[in-house]
Formats: C-alpha cells, structure tokens, sequence
C-alpha cells in the first residue's frame, strides 16, 4: 500500500520547514513511519547540487539552467528518498517541492510552463503531493523571520532578493493555490505556532486518515 506525500511550500520565513517537522513529530507520535526531507536536498546528489543553487553560482546562468538543476536535483531525491519510502508504505513530508519550481523559476523566472511541465514528468512521475500546504505570510513578515533565524550566516540566493521579488512570490502561490484547490491549502502563517500546526493536523486528518492508518498497520502481521 502507498505511503502519503505531504508538501509545504511558502516564501522565505513562512514556518514551512517548522511546520513539516512539527507535522512529522505528530504523525511518528501515532506509531506511524515517516521520513522528513526537503528540497533542493534530501538525497546525496541533491544535497550536492543544492550547494550550488543555494550559494547563488547558477544565478549568473539564468533561470531556465536554474529549473534545469532543480530538476536533476529532484530526480534523485524521488529515486533515491521519496519513492522507496511511499513503496513501503510510509508516510512522506517534503518542505518544499514542484510547487517552488512552478514559482521561482516559472512565475517569477518566467521559464516557459512547457519546459517546467516537461521537467516534471520526466523527474516527479507518480510522486505527486497528496496534500500541499502552503505557508501565507507577507514578504516584510518572512523576510524578518528569515534574518532573524539566519543570524550572523550568510545569506542564500534566495533570501537575498528584494522585497519586490517577495512580494511577487507571494502573489504568485496564492496564483497557483486558486487553480488547484483539491490539492493544494493556504493556510495564514501570521498566526501563532500552535493555531497553524493545528490547522495543518486537522487537514491531515480529514483527508488522509493517520488513524485509521496506524490501525491498519498495527494489524499487519
């Protein structure tokens, strides 16, 4: 039986990655079996090409080679992490994937939907998020989280674009949220930690059953 895949997106300092791993701490609590990644990341290849993307050294070569190492750096992880824990059965919960792609380098990197399309099928197969959360906070809100967490360390590629380039990302996954409903929930980020881990939970429960499954688990022999 297939695991579940679970995704958070959102801009820089929305609480995705607190978020992914407070879901993952709920779900384990359950006796359930399941593997917190992240992109770009999450697999010895990935984390290589994730130095690369993050220290800004692509950025020069354009958005498109941009969505072109993205797209190697996934087709690892879904080969070598993602795919192996779904087959057997657990449950998956990835701080971002497609949906950074589809706005980073498509909405705001204007790389041509076809090509991004393209890249996916050939990278992410059967290995589409059965529930995506995104993060909703405003640009100045997560950019002062981001500087705040990030300390005296460098600033990566991402966080260090403007607010314009924030505030358009925002627009953007709010863009993609209204054309995939069923799949994809937008969730305020301002809200205390608590509140939005509750709201993610009860998604998780409505829709996927963790319940249910850890009952069915247990009965396996």
């Amino acid at each position: 039986m297939r695991g579940h895949f679970i995704t958070f997106e959102g801009g820089e300092g929305s609480g995705k990655s607190t978020h992914a791993a407070t879901l993952a701490q709920r779900l384990k609590a359950l006796g359930l079996k399941v593997v917190l990644t992240r992109e770009p990341g999450g697999s010895t290849g990935a984390e290589i090409i994730r130095h690369i993307l993050l220290s800004g050294i692509a950025k020069p070569l354009g958005a498109e080679t941009e969505a072109i190492l993205f797209a190697a750096a996934r087709d690892d992880h879904v080969r070598s992490t993602i795919m192996p824990a779904l087959a057997a059965g657990q449950w998956v919960i990835c701080d971002r994937f497609i949906d950074s792609t589809r706005v980073y380098q498509g909405a705001l990197g204007q790389v041509d939907p076809r090509v991004i399309r393209s890249l996916e099928r050939v990278t992410v197969g059967p290995a589409r998020p059965d529930v995506t959360f995104i993060l909703d906070v405003p640009a100045t809100v997560g950019l002062a989280r981001a500087k705040h967490r990030r300390g005296k360390g460098t600033v990566d590629r991402f966080e260090a674009e403007g607010v314009k380039f924030h505030e358009a990302l925002r627009k953007a996954y709010q863009e993609l949220a209204a054309k995939e409903p069923k799949r994809i929930i937008m969730v305020d980020g301002r809200a205390p930690r608590d509140v939005v881990a509750d709201r993610i939970w009860d998604v998780v429960k409505q829709r996927l059953h963790p319940e249910q499954a850890m009952l069915a688990e247990q009965a396996v022999p």
